[in-house]
């Protein structure tokens, strides 16, 4: 079974590419999608003992988390210790799922692969890119977004050009919708030819 890693920084077009990829048959398994799951599951009361006051109801109130560790790198490293593991071992049972299964090809969607030593997870790895003026109009577009917001998350993250250099494969979304299914279509053939989409 082959693991391609999907990633690119905020506002790339990481989700809408990860989709192009599940609509092509390829399980994917979304790490975003999972923190969502662990916020309002099992992670809840791992982040509420060391940031209290961020949950509501048994899950993660992600706004009032972010006002807490934004901006404050020891605080994202706390956090980063609880959610990370888990992420992790959430992907390694979607990993052990399809390869008993039988699927060719997984995609993991791993928005800080190069951040956090995910290269040696995967087999190969595709980013996902854009101008920055695409890039910056549409994570401004985001609800509670803003310029300070933005600036903290791109010093975290590995520059584009960089991504680029060590990519497999360069997905770019500043072309419109099609063009990204095209690419993803290619890489499919490429990589499994017409293997995709058998197992569920």
């Amino acid at each position: 079974m082959l693991v391609l890693g999907l990633t690119g920084s905020i506002g790339m077009g990481k989700s809408t590419t990860a989709r192009m990829f599940a609509e092509a048959g390829v399980p994917v398994h979304d790490s975003d999608e999972a923190v969502h799951r662990l916020y309002a599951g099992k992670a809840a009361p791992l982040v509420e003992a060391t940031f209290p006051g961020t949950t509501r109801s048994g899950s993660v109130d992600r706004t009032k988390l972010a006002d807490r560790v934004l901006g404050d790198a020891a605080a994202l490293k706390r956090l980063e210790a609880i959610i990370h593991p888990l992420v992790r071992a959430d992907a390694d049972a979607f990993l052990a799922r399809n390869r008993a299964a039988g699927a060719p090809l997984v995609v993991l969607d791993i928005p800080l692969l190069f951040e956090t030593g995910g290269r040696d997870r995967v087999d190969k790895v595709v980013v996902v890119t854009a101008s920055a003026e695409i890039q910056r109009a549409r994570v401004l577009a985001r609800p509670g977004m803003s310029e300070e917001k933005l600036a903290s998350i791109l010093a975290r993250q590995v520059p584009d050009a960089e991504k680029r250099s060590q990519a497999d494969f360069v997905i770019d979304t500043g072309q419109g919708f099609n063009a990204a299914r095209a690419a993803v279509n290619a890489i499919v053939a490429e990589l499994v030819g017409d293997k995709a989409g058998k197992p569920a």
